[in-house]
């Protein structure tokens, strides 16, 4: 599948520009860079919409694509909702957490969500960093965007279980962040959390849940395999991938 006629994009008041190589998060022993689209206040949703067909995503304000040197270990990659087959163990997640009470709350600070945050981050993500993200961190980085942003909150008896950060396209859903208690054993909260996702994809008639970037070689982002049939921008156009599902 082709990428959409962008002409129209007024790239004349858009900026690129690439970083200078820092450590990659995914892959050890590598430098990363990215390419970042500017100014932020120009990125509307329309235009955000187009940015991330084009595998840009976004954290905080910043809008940005990988673009590493001699490495393109990082396939933008997105779900076609309507074709989605969930496997066994996928059903199950959704019988599961289908108790979970669901609302969708105002893109603003709340105490019970950073708390969950630093739980999540200090469980999963230790020594990477965010496991010490100070309120001010956690809100810039979940908490502005100049985009269709919603925050959608989960509970179960009145605790909060899980949070998601979700951009509204034009042509789908964009997975921002997604946080959850890392302490319930059994719970498979991230996996029903993306079928939760493509279902609203479903209600509102938009095709595509967009989940960032899928990373082989990495077990932090190589789940999405699980997900089928999955799509990547590969070589400027989007086509159907057949990875091999990581080991559980």
């Amino acid at each position: 599948m082709s990428l959409p006629d962008d002409s129209h994009l007024p790239y004349s008041l858009l900026q690129f520009y690439s970083t200078s190589p820092y450590p990659c998060s995914y892959l050890d022993d590598r430098e990363a860079r990215s390419q970042v689209a500017a100014p932020a206040h120009f990125i509307d949703s329309e235009i955000y919409s187009l940015l991330v067909r084009r595998g840009f995503r976004r954290s905080g304000l910043f809008t940005y694509r990988p673009h590493c040197d001699g490495c393109h270990a990082c396939v933008p990659v997105r779900l076609p909702v309507r074709e989605l087959e969930p496997n066994r163990a996928q059903r199950r997640a959704l019988r599961q957490h289908a108790g979970l009470a669901v609302r969708e709350m105002p893109l603003v600070f709340r105490e019970a969500h950073f708390d969950l945050y630093t739980r999540y981050q200090n469980a999963r993500h230790a020594g990477g960093g965010m496991d010490e993200d100070s309120h001010e961190q956690y809100g810039q980085f979940l908490l502005q965007s100049r985009v269709d942003t919603r925050l959608v909150e989960f509970s179960e008896n009145g605790a909060v279980r899980m949070v998601s950060i979700i951009d509204v396209l034009d042509d789908g859903l964009s997975s921002v962040y997604t946080f959850f208690d890392p302490d319930l054993p059994g719970a498979s909260f991230g996996t029903y959390n993306i079928l939760w996702q493509a279902a609203q994809c479903n209600a509102l008639g938009l095709p595509y849940l967009y989940l960032g970037y899928w990373i082989a070689e990495s077990r932090k982002m190589a789940y999405k395999a699980r997900f089928r049939p999955i799509e990547g921008l590969i070589g400027g156009q989007w086509q159907r991938l057949q990875p091999e599902p990581p080991a559980k």
